[in-house]
C-alpha cells in the first residue's frame, strides 16, 4: 500500500504540490441525526486543503440541518429519508456538478478522523490509486477504538469472503471513510447501487469489476454514544446484501447474466 503523507509533505512533494494546487477536493458528508457531533467534525477538517464541504442531510430528525447551515459549508436537505445509499448518491452527484477533482467520504459522527484527509487524497494525488479507504485494521485500532466484538467478527468474516471472490487483498471493505477519483465517480454506474447500507459493498465490486486500484491508509475510530451505529438486525441485512452482491459480482464476471450494477 502507498505510504501516507501529511499536508506539508502535500504541499512540498515535488509534483505532488503541483498537482493539489490544481485539484479540487470535496468532502461529503452523508447525514442523519449527527446534531451532536457535527461541529467537531467540521472543526477538525483541514480546511487550507478542501475546496469544499458538502452536508447532506437525510430528513434528520434533531437539529443537524440548522447546524450546518451556520457553518462554511453547503447544506442539501432530503425532504423525505432516502437512506444511507440514497444519501450517498446526492452527495456525490452535487460533487462532481460542483466541480470536484476528488471526493471524499466523511461520517459526520466523528467516528472517523477527519485530519487524515490529507492521508486519503495522496494516493490518488500521486497517480497511485482511484479509491482510497480509511482502513480501521490496517492499524489494529478497532477494537481499540472501540468496536463492539460482533462488529469486528462479522467485518473480519466479510472481509475475508470479499477478498476471496474478488482477488483482493483489502484490510477493510467496510469503512465510512473513503476518497474516490472523479473518473471512477463518472465510469461506475453508481447511481443504479441500493439506496440502503450495502450501497458500499456494490461500489467496491464496481470497482474492481472495472479495474480500478484500490489503496488503503490505516485510521483509528471511536465508538461513542453519539457515533451512529447500525443494530444487530441491520448488520445481519447488511451481511446478507454483501454475500448478494458477491454473487451478481461472479454472475457478472462469468457471463451468465450481467446486473445493472456492472453494465456502463
Amino acid at each position: 500500500m502507498p505510504n501516507s503523507v501529511n499536508s506539508s509533505q502535500l504541499r512540498s512533494d515535488g509534483g505532488t504540490s503541483q498537482d493539489l494546487k490544481q485539484t479540487r477536493i470535496i468532502v461529503t458528508m452523508p447525514a442523519y441525526n449527527a446534531a451532536a457531533t457535527l461541529l467537531r467534525t467540521f472543526e477538525d477538517i483541514p480546511h487550507g486543503l478542501v475546496s469544499e464541504i458538502i452536508l447532506v442531510d437525510d430528513c434528520s430528525q434533531d437539529d443537524t440541518a440548522a447546524i450546518g447551515s451556520s457553518l462554511n459549508l453547503k447544506v442539501i436537505r432530503h425532504p423525505h429519508n432516502v437512506g444511507y445509499g440514497g444519501n450517498q448518491k446526492t452527495c456525490y452527484m452535487e460533487a462532481l456538478r460542483d466541480g470536484a477533482d476528488i471526493v471524499i467520504m466523511l461520517h459526520p459522527d466523528y467516528q472517523y478522523d477527519p485530519r487524515k484527509i490529507p492521508d486519503i487524497v495522496a494516493p490518488i494525488l500521486k497517480g497511485e490509486a482511484d479509491i482510497v479507504l480509511g482502513s480501521r485494521f490496517l492499524d489494529g485500532g478497532a477494537l481499540k477504538g472501540g468496536m463492539p466484538m460482533y462488529k469486528f467478527i462479522a467485518n473480519r468474516a466479510l472481509t475475508f469472503c470479499q477478498n476471496l471472490v474478488l482477488g483482493t487483498h483489502v484490510s477493510e471493505f467496510h469503512t465510512g471513510y473513503r476518497a474516490y477519483s472523479r473518473k471512477f465517480l463518472e465510469t461506475v454506474p453508481f447511481l443504479r447501487n441500493s439506496i440502503a447500507f450495502v450501497f458500499d459493498a456494490e461500489i467496491l465490486c464496481q470497482a474492481v469489476y472495472f479495474n480500478f486500484r484500490i489503496a488503503e491508509i490505516g485510521v483509528e475510530t471511536r465508538y461513542f454514544a453519539e457515533a451512529s451505529s447500525i443494530n444487530f438486525w441491520h448488520s445481519v441485512k447488511y451481511g446478507i446484501g454483501v454475500l448478494g452482491t458477491l454473487l451478481k459480482f461472479v454472475s457478472a464476471r462469468s457471463g451468465l447474466a450481467v446486473d445493472p450494477l456492472f453494465k456502463r
